[in-house]
């Protein structure tokens, strides 16, 4: 493995770890601030706002920037955002600190594709990309349960405190190893990724991706309210709970990208989303016992990020048919819409807890999550009108 490809993945590392460790500090930062949990998960949803928000639009901007260069950049950005969470006198500058930070992942994530498939052989590229995508999974595994093991026990500031100290560690590792002069193509402008969002087939896959990934994050974002509250953990024991969850969501990223590879994209998204309204729904009744909701966690976990890898090909599949000539532009955009559904998700899910409290989300979340499967289904369908449309034509021209 090339030492920049490396410097790459523990950059993605600290960056998935600040991204989610927030899930597990809800509880410790609403008490701290003395803020509702509703006004606490929109730290959630603010930081995700920034990502979809920077993904597009700061690409688009820095596209003439040297690639080393903006990406030293965009790690001091993210390593001065989790500074200022450190010190944030209150809720408000605490806000503002993730939206610097959500800023920063966006562009990341859309140029960090590139430097890693420039630092290894044509043929090695798809396992180039792989290897730094394995930096949010191992966030998950461990960077989220340390992280809010630090945030119980030594306090929510510190682990921002520790977060930084990856994105230095991140910054120092990309101005050692990467080199300069990556050659790199000039990015989609905003005109033509609004040509992507014009084109119905592409919309409806970024429906499909928010809708589905927010049905899940509507009570993921109160998963450690729910853990504390309801299911009688104690703070300690949430990290525990959290780390299985990681190492589920792990196993479930392999196993739903080889289901997409066996079955097509989107026989296996149905069945992803079929058994993740399931799971959620599960968990309205299994949460009030300790032992049933860490199963059903597992379970969750399993299939929560399942759907990505089916996702992410079919939103290629569909731009290689409709504009293909913007086909890394429509995939960025499907990380955008990953982002928004976050972003929806957790602002409403404040609004359920508010509302009708807790043990609303999980249902309600199913129910979203029903709709992303119905939209699938839809796709389905039309793709094979097309299929058959063009049997047609090339049966009988004439009627075409």
């Amino acid at each position: 493995m090339p030492l920049a490809l490396l410097a790459l993945t523990v950059s993605a590392f600290a960056i998935g770890t600040t991204e989610f460790v927030i899930v597990g500090l809800i509880p410790t930062i609403a008490a701290d601030l003395q803020v509702s949990l509703p006004s606490a998960g929109l730290l959630v949803s603010l930081y995700a706002l920034g990502v979809a928000i920077g993904a597009p639009v700061l690409t688009a901007l820095t596209g003439r920037l040297p690639r080393k260069t903006l990406l030293l950049a965009l790690m001091a950005l993210f390593t001065t955002g989790n500074l200022l969470a450190w010190q944030a006198p209150g809720y408000e500058s605490l806000v503002l600190a993730r939206v610097l930070t959500g800023l920063a992942h966006g562009v990341f994530f859309s140029i960090g594709s590139t430097i890693a498939t420039s630092l290894v052989a044509k043929d090695k590229a798809a396992s180039a990309i792989a290897t730094m995508f394995t930096g949010l999974t191992v966030a998950l595994v461990t960077g989220v349960p340390l992280g809010t093991f630090i945030g119980q026990h030594f306090g929510w500031r510190e682990t921002f405190l520790a977060v930084a100290a990856l994105g230095l560690l991140a910054f120092l590792a990309s101005l050692l190893a990467v080199p300069r002069g990556i050659r790199h193509a000039p990015p989609a402008s905003l005109r033509s990724q609004a040509r992507v969002l014009a084109q119905p087939r592409l919309l409806l896959v970024y429906a499909k991706t928010a809708i589905g990934y927010g049905g899940s994050f509507i009570p993921f974002t109160f998963l450690a309210p729910i853990l504390q509250d309801v299911s009688g953990f104690s703070q300690g024991a949430v990290a525990w709970v959290l780390l299985a969850y990681g190492v589920s969501v792990a196993i479930g990223n392999v196993w739903g990208g080889r289901l997409a590879d066996r079955q097509g994209p989107i026989p296996a998204l149905q069945l992803i989303f079929a058994a993740l309204a399931g799971v959620l729904l599960l968990l309205t009744f299994t949460a009030h016992n300790p032992w049933l909701v860490v199963l059903t966690v597992l379970a969750w976990g399993a299939v929560a990020f399942g759907n990505v890898p089916g996702l992410q090909v079919y939103v290629v599949q569909q731009a290689e048919r409709f504009e293909p000539q913007a086909v890394d532009v429509a995939s960025g955009l499907n990380i955008a819409a990953f982002n928004l559904g976050i972003a929806s998700a957790a602002w409403a899910g404040g609004l359920i807890v508010d509302q009708l409290g807790l043990m609303h989300t999980p249902w309600i979340g199913a129910l979203v999550v029903l709709l992303s499967l119905a939209l699938t289904k839809l796709s389905g369908h039309l793709d094979r009108r097309d299929t058959l449309n063009h049997a047609a034509c090339g049966a009988l021209p004439s009627r075409c």
